[in-house]
């Protein structure tokens, strides 16, 4: 199916989207999804998407055969004053991911995250890091990917992959 969907870079019109992929990101389990507003709204969770897209930040964006988006992958430079949920340090970009749910295990997040790290490694980052709950399915596509668990937390963990 990867011959439907075709990945490009991510661009300053495509916040809004990313905002959209922050919420699938955070409505992962089925039933008990939380409203796109108070996603956003969130302190947690907007930090992913306010000003994009600043100078350190980069992404890609899957779109499907008629060019409409479906996932995307970026990164995120954060300060130690405003860390993410899977912050290591300041010099470690914080990734993040979020496909349609229709188009889950069909290799969206897998392409869109080997291209988000192949372009980390290009601008020389040593590590890139994300967080995932426990519990949450893409856990096996970041350790397939050769992601680590840093930082085990109560419900979510801190993966970082090394890019050497």
């Amino acid at each position: 199916m990867s011959d439907a969907f075709s990945i490009r870079p991510a661009a300053q019109a495509d916040g809004s989207f990313l905002g959209d992929m922050v919420v699938e990101a955070a409505n992962w389990r089925s039933g008990g999804a939380r409203a796109r507003h108070e996603i956003l709204t969130a302190t947690e969770h907007r930090r992913y998407v306010a000003g994009w897209m600043r100078p350190a930040d980069a992404g890609f964006v899957a779109v499907d055969s008629d060019d409409r988006p479906i996932g995307a992958a970026w990164y995120r430079m954060l300060s130690q004053d405003d860390p993410g949920f899977g912050f290591v340090g300041t010099a470690v970009p914080e990734l993040i991911i979020g496909v349609q749910p229709i188009w889950r295990a069909h290799g969206v997040g897998r392409l869109l995250l080997r291209r988000l790290v192949t372009h980390a490694r290009e601008q020389g980052y040593p590590r890139i890091s994300l967080s995932v709950e426990r519990d949450n399915f893409a856990r096996t596509l970041y350790r397939s990917e050769g992601f680590v668990v840093t930082d085990i937390g109560e419900v979510r963990d801190t993966m970082v992959h090394r890019m050497s």
